[in-house]
């Protein structure tokens, strides 16, 4: 059974925003953060995806943990948080089409935190909002053939992954398959479904927008409840992917610099190289900026230098 969802002319809209941002940053070579800039985005995205769910560490205190360091708190945001760890180091293990990945991803998300991590709920659910039941999930019984058909959707359907991502997220939360955890899963599910296509979203962590703001969430996740189908869930998270890319370009205050040049090459995994394969990357600057960056890389010891002249070879 097809999910239920319309292109609507904003979805259209949005989605070539996203397509240009996409081309921009591959263009600009911020496709690879440094380092230090993708563990500050694993801090965001754990800390923002967990404080959507209760969570009280802050930024500083997962650091520390992903350090081995020791933290102070309560014991069950320290347990989340390392479990949280450990599946985002492990991101790319996981295949966003299969099920039984799927269920792996959960269980290991949730140990020590529920009793029946990484298995379907065995109960039926509702979600409460203040007093209200704002939401009552599918019987129980119905929930492996509809995780089965949703994820045969994933795999079948000739849609773009940026809008696949957001229609399992909603129907993920709709049928609320687990006991506990399924927020989480689902904003890990479609980074994960976006990452197959464009890597870049592995380092965009626009969990931090949705943080800062989860009544809009929430309300497009009801919205979506009262029309039957995902369109406004589809609009908003769209919408919030092409803030996140705004934030990775900056256009007016972004300067690529000689470190950033430096530490981009080196994520391509080049053994050896010429002047000439490292202007072909970065075709905007000139042979004496070229020259500049590679003396700099051989004076910090990023490779080695051989032969002079034209002769001249670089070496990981």
């Amino acid at each position: 059974m097809k999910p239920l969802y319309d292109i609507t002319p904003k979805t259209l809209q949005i989605i070539t925003s996203i397509s240009e941002k996409i081309g921009a940053i591959n263009e600009a070579h911020l496709d690879k953060p440094s380092p230090k800039l993708r563990k500050e985005n694993k801090v965001k995205t754990i800390q923002s995806s967990l404080r959507i769910e209760g969570n009280t560490l802050s930024g500083e205190q997962i650091t520390a943990l992903i350090d081995n360091k020791r933290v102070v708190g309560p014991q069950m945001d320290v347990e989340e948080v390392m479990n949280a760890i450990q599946v985002y180091e492990q991101i790319k293990s996981y295949n966003p089409l299969d099920e039984k990945s799927y269920l792996a991803c959960h269980k290991k998300l949730m140990q020590g935190l529920v009793d029946d991590a990484g298995k379907y709920r065995k109960k039926g659910v509702g979600i409460v909002k203040g007093s209200d039941v704002e939401h009552y999930a599918p019987p129980h019984e119905n929930v492996p053939f509809l995780m089965k058909e949703l994820f045969n959707y994933l795999k079948l359907s000739k849609e773009i992954e940026l809008v696949k991502s957001c229609v399992f997220h909603y129907e993920m939360e709709f049928i609320h398959p687990f006991t506990d955890g399924n927020g989480r899963m689902g904003r890990l599910w479609q980074t994960l479904i976006l990452m197959q296509k464009y890597p870049l979203f592995e380092y965009l962590p626009f969990e931090t927008l949705i943080s800062n703001d989860q009544d809009r969430y929430y309300k497009a996740l009801s919205d979506s409840d009262k029309a039957g189908n995902s369109t406004s869930f589809i609009e908003y998270m769209l919408g919030v992917l092409d803030q996140s890319l705004d934030q990775v370009l900056n256009f007016k205050n972004r300067i690529v610099t000689q470190q950033d040049r430096l530490e981009y090459f080196v994520s391509l995994n080049k053994r050896e190289f010429t002047r000439k394969d490292y202007m072909e990357v970065f075709k905007d600057i000139s042979a004496a900026t070229a020259s500049r960056d590679l003396r700099k890389g051989v004076e910090l010891d990023i490779f080695n230098k051989t032969g002079d002249k034209k002769k001249t070879k670089y070496k990981f």
